[in-house]
């Protein structure tokens, strides 16, 4: 019995001679490299005194267009108010469509200035020029104030179609 107990003693002492063939357990250098992206400059946009012109007159044409547009929309609310309870086809009601009409093309101005914005934002881009600060507010003023106008005109519908019924 002793004979088998040194024999399985010798056995396993084999087992914890370091031979170095196994790998280690501590961390590989591969493994301590972090995958997250290299922190990079932001571009920055230069000056540019032709593009900021641009948008200035896009801007001018935009608060135009709004105050045109607010004022078109408060003689539609009127008109409207007017053609309440009166059947349709009514020449109150009649004046209100022809303002909604009005007002519509009112919306003109908005829509372009968005429009010509967002062109000059997407030139930008396929030219490989870093965004431009006063591009991107303006384009977002221009959306603001598009996106109002036509929350403004389908309330205005609204109130239209639900007059004379």
């Amino acid at each position: 019995m002793r004979f088998i107990l040194l024999l399985s003693f010798a056995g396993l002492a084999g087992c914890t001679q370091a031979t170095g063939r196994y790998p280690s357990l501590l961390p590989r250098p591969i493994e301590s490299t972090s995958l997250a992206e290299p922190e990079r400059p932001v571009p920055v946009a230069t000056p540019d005194a032709a593009l900021d012109k641009r948008i200035a007159e896009i801007r001018g044409a935009l608060d135009a267009g709004t105050k045109a547009f607010t004022a078109g929309a408060q003689d539609a609310e009127a008109r409207i108010a007017v053609s309440r309870g009166l059947p349709q086809g009514s020449e109150a009601w009649l004046q209100a469509q022809v303002a909604m009409g009005q007002l519509a093309e009112l919306r003109r101005p908005a829509v372009t200035a968005l429009s010509d914005l967002d062109a000059l934002a997407t030139q930008r881009g396929v030219d490989g020029l870093p965004p431009y600060p006063a591009l991107d507010a303006a384009l977002a003023d221009a959306d603001r104030a598009a996106s109002s106008q036509q929350a403004r005109i389908d309330s205005l519908e609204a109130a239209l179609g639900g007059t004379g019924r």
